[in-house]
């Protein structure tokens, strides 16, 4: 049986700052994520889930068991979460990641544009995202828990829109949140791995 775990973060809580502060990581990290692995388990044993994989359990459980699926895919949202960000102002996007955008996105700012516009019209909680869709680049936005593999997306890089996400920084100024993750704290490395590894 699957049992969910809280990852460490790939860095000290205050290495994103100014673009993310160390109270949201502790409380984005440590409460809201834990929070989505505390009950995860709890469903995941309460309905005997035997899927091999966190991914299986997430594809499985959409639209057929609400509790499972929205604690697990949080989990893995999450984990995605933290692995694509960095402090990284000057952020070079790697070569091939970067000819892959402006041949199937227009260019690297209308990607940026693009990716801002999908989170700020994410009505409520969600997503947005940079996915692979049948070997090529999209920009996508999922409501609530939804990871883009329910819908046979490959995610690259994804952005949480909850307020959880932004409040303590930003208050209810999404789109600047968007604009600093976009411009600040994408590790386009990892991106480029996803991308690679997909």
């Amino acid at each position: 049986m699957i049992n969910l775990e809280l990852p460490d973060l790939p860095y000290s809580k205050d290495s994103l700052m100014p673009y993310m502060s160390a109270e949201t990581l502790e409380l984005h990290h440590d409460k809201h994520h834990m929070a989505y692995i505390t009950n995860g388990n709890k469903f995941i044993k309460e309905n005997n889930i035997n899927e091999n994989s966190e991914e299986e359990i997430v594809i499985n459980s959409y639209q057929k068991n609400l509790p499972v699926f929205n604690n697990v895919s949080q989990h893995i949202n999450h984990v995605h979460f933290w692995q694509v960000m960095s402090n990284n102002p000057d952020g070079k996007i790697p070569s091939e990641l970067e000819s892959k955008i402006n041949s199937d996105l227009g260019s690297v700012d209308q990607m940026k544009q693009d990716f801002i516009n999908a989170g700020i019209g994410q009505f409520g909680s969600g997503w947005c995202w940079l996915v692979l869709n049948k070997g090529k680049l999209e920009i996508t936005k999922t409501p609530n828990a939804e990871n883009p593999i329910v819908h046979g997306h490959i995610p690259l890089l994804g952005c949480d829109v909850w307020e959880h996400s932004y409040y303590v920084d930003y208050r209810n100024r999404r789109p600047d949140y968007l604009k600093a993750f976009i411009d600040n704290l994408v590790n386009w490395e990892k991106v480029a791995e996803n991308l690679n590894n997909a």
